[in-house]
């Protein structure tokens, strides 16, 4: 799950180096933290929040074949 999330986000941002993805993982519950630069932040999230969106939906996907519960922050 998280090296789907870290190639999804590598390929929307200008310097994909300065990406880090911390997995903090409950009972049901995993926490995404994703790290990018402020030059990238506005590509991650995108127009109205849809690429977040879009990106939130996917790991959410991949997550209920598992049957945990999965949250994405984006930290600029």
């Amino acid at each position: 799950m998280k090296e789907i999330l870290e190639t999804v986000i590598k390929n929307l941002v200008s310097n994909p180096d300065a990406i880090s993805v911390k997995e903090i993982e409950g009972e049901q519950t995993i926490i995404f933290e994703v790290r990018v630069e402020e030059s990238d932040m506005g590509k991650v999230i995108g127009k109205e929040g849809r690429v977040a969106k879009a990106i939130r939906t996917i790991v959410k996907a991949v997550a209920a074949k598992e049957g945990k519960r999965v949250t994405v922050e984006f930290i600029g």
